[in-house]
């Protein structure tokens, strides 16, 4: 596919989500959810609470993109959404934003998240630090207008397990996204001149999430395609709003 199309090009581009049995076969969940482990990246030590998942290389390629700076956030507004372990708010942090607010659905997340912000960024002047629960945006103090939004949704399109912990952080589908590009419309999101990054695979519905973007006037970018060599793709995309850069 040519990755500088964009707009309803692109959604036309996209590959189909892969067969249910191979999505099923690459996202089996390990059996250490719901017990204590430890996390390591870039020298940084992170705990890891029962019930809250250990990023894995596609939450990497955000948590990369903003510490050197492929994801801007050097003097301005973040939101980290789905924030769990709280890894790219610490390297927002580090990188200089203005504004972090770590958001997820999950209380023992955020917690985690602060926790670990606190302990490896701490007090930086120039810099205010949130971090919230709830649903979405539900969770975004009142007013405020991120100039950058990133998100690695739980989008894979089959549930791979009935565990609640891990649906959420696995297989809540592309309806998700429905909701997210819908409350970003709702919300005037993200601030004038500001960016979304969302990562995709093809074990997700990759034109219902794009396609639900373009109905809310977001334009999709590719910013970057990972080939896993398993037959999974995924896409690191980049929408700004509708007549923006």
């Amino acid at each position: 596919m040519d990755l500088t199309t964009t707009g309803r090009t692109l959604l036309e581009q996209l590959p189909p989500p892969l067969p249910a049995e191979h999505i099923l076969a690459i996202n089996q969940p390990k059996g250490d959810l719901h017990t204590t482990r430890h996390y390591t990246w870039n020298g940084w030590t992170f705990d890891v609470p029962p019930g809250v998942f250990v990023p894995g290389g596609t939450s990497r390629m955000i948590h990369e993109r903003v510490l050197d700076g492929r994801i801007e956030v050097r003097g301005r507004r973040y939101a980290a959404m789905g924030a769990g372990l709280g890894v790219e708010a610490v390297a927002a942090g580090l990188r200089g934003a203005r504004e972090i607010h770590a958001l997820d659905v999950h209380g023992a997340s955020v917690a985690a998240a602060e926790r670990h912000y606190r302990r490896i960024v701490g007090e930086r002047e120039g810099t205010v630090f949130t971090a919230r629960a709830g649903d979405l945006f539900d969770a975004l103090p009142p007013g405020a207008r991120p100039d950058v939004v990133t998100f690695n949704p739980p989008a894979v399109s089959r549930p791979v397990s009935e565990d609640p912990d891990v649906v959420r952080n696995v297989c809540v589908g592309a309806g998700l996204l429905r909701r997210f590009f819908a409350q970003l419309a709702e919300r005037e999101l993200p601030a004038p001149g500001g960016e979304v990054f969302v990562i995709a695979s093809n074990t997700a519905d990759l034109r219902a999430i794009v396609g639900s973007a373009l109905d809310h006037r977001f334009v999709p970018h590719v910013a970057h395609l990972h080939d896993w060599d398993d037959g999974v793709l995924t896409f690191l995309f980049r929408f700004t709003r509708e007549g923006e850069a």
